[in-house]
């Protein structure tokens, strides 16, 4: 769960720079790539569901 709200941070902080440096746009789009990625991963993790067996 820590990759993915790391995954989303750095997608902020990317796309923030993206916006604001002039000439930076492809830092927004791989931004919004690993913001997307993030949320797929965690759809994927959250869509398995259930816990793991304690051994």
């Amino acid at each position: 769960m820590a990759w993915i709200l790391l995954l989303v941070l750095v997608a902020v902080v990317l796309g923030i720079v993206g916006a604001v440096a002039d000439g930076l746009l492809y830092l927004l789009v791989i931004g919004v790539l690993v913001f997307v990625a993030a949320i797929a991963l965690g759809a994927a993790r959250f869509r398995r569901g259930g816990r793991r067996p304690v051994r």
